[in-house]
């Protein structure tokens, strides 16, 4: 059995994981998530252990702050550096508060690697999408276009304004929103990554907007908040709510119909790659445009000339798929 334990770093939980088979750990690698409690981050914290267990003599610090603020990331970094950790793995609140703290890790031999939500190049060794920007950009308006032959009003319920990852997505929907004909996007309101707020801004946009046809949330749990608001007031038929999300969370609102579809690529392939592409970094493989890194049963990755690369495409789940994967993730 893996060693578990809990320990409480000034206002931060996290969790050390001891690779099973090693006496002591000889590499600290810290996987370090928005915030803590959120089933998507939980998901991938599990494909790290994964990974951590299958390298052997890994000690896995799974961390993150209790709020998605630059801020509480910072004091999770400057711990880490305390730590003398071997790696940083982290999804980026914030693409450039980030960069001095994880510029000094760097700089006392920790190798930074970004991953879901990413650094500014000039503050990490790598970055791994988990999917290409364009192609995820037109699913989430694909999602909501594909049940709207007739076209309609259309909202984006994002995460925080300054997430890396959304406002990409959200970019690369508005350069196809023009191949969707009567799909209208109208408005983009943050939820910060919180339920309650999430929720009340799905019931701003049901108030402010009643013609809308679909919400597109590209966050995990936007997408939830959103679900249950259109739930609860009665909206379900009329308003469908997409985007991406959890098998494990969105499963009854698929049931319910208050979401016809949605897409996700596996957080638990996410939590293990980084980890895998953490490790190559630290046994001296070299971050380099063209570089094949290791993903390990997940194939190579290729940097491009951002130090970049794509893990997978999102795959979608619906009615007819839900029920084979809710119990997974």
């Amino acid at each position: 059995m893996s060693i578990l334990k809990k320990v409480l770093v000034g206002a931060l939980l996290s969790t050390a994981l001891v690779a099973q088979g090693a006496n002591a750990a000889d590499k600290k690698i810290a996987l370090v998530v928005k915030a803590l409690g959120i089933g998507f981050f939980e998901a991938a914290a599990e494909g790290a252990e994964e990974a951590a267990k299958e390298i052997g003599g890994v000690e896995l610090i799974y961390t993150g702050p209790t709020d998605t603020t630059a801020e509480g990331q910072i004091d999770v970094i400057n711990s880490l550096i305390a730590q003398k950790v071997d790696a940083i793995a982290i999804s980026a609140n914030d693409p450039d508060a980030l960069v001095p703290a994880l510029k000094r890790a760097m700089q006392r031999g920790i190798k930074v690697v970004s991953w879901d939500s990413g650094v500014a190049p000039e503050g990490r060794m790598v970055h791994l999408n988990p999917s290409s920007n364009p192609l995820i950009g037109n699913m989430i308006i694909k999602l909501a276009a594909d049940n709207l032959p007739d076209g309609g009003e259309v909202a984006v319920l994002s995460a925080s304004a300054t997430a890396t990852n959304q406002n990409t997505w959200i970019a690369e929907m508005e350069k196809v929103k023009g191949d969707y004909p009567g799909i209208e996007v109208v408005t983009t309101v943050y939820g910060d990554d919180l339920f309650d707020k999430s929720y009340r801004e799905t019931q701003g946009l049901i108030q402010s907007y009643p013609d809308l046809k679909a919400i597109i949330a590209p966050t995990s749990v936007g997408i939830v908040a959103a679900a249950q608001a259109v739930t609860d007031e009665g909206k379900i038929g009329e308003i469908n709510v997409t985007g991406l999300g959890l098998p494990s969370e969105m499963a009854a609102y698929v049931e319910n119909g208050a979401s016809k579809s949605f897409a996700i690529w596996n957080p638990i392939d996410l939590g293990y790659a980084a980890v895998m592409l953490s490790n190559d970094l630290i046994e001296g493989a070299e971050a380099k445009p063209g570089a094949e890194l290791s993903m390990g049963r997940l194939g190579e990755l290729t940097l491009d000339d951002d130090n970049a690369g794509a893990m997978a495409d999102p795959f979608v789940y619906d009615k007819s798929n839900i029920d084979k994967f809710k119990d997974i993730f």
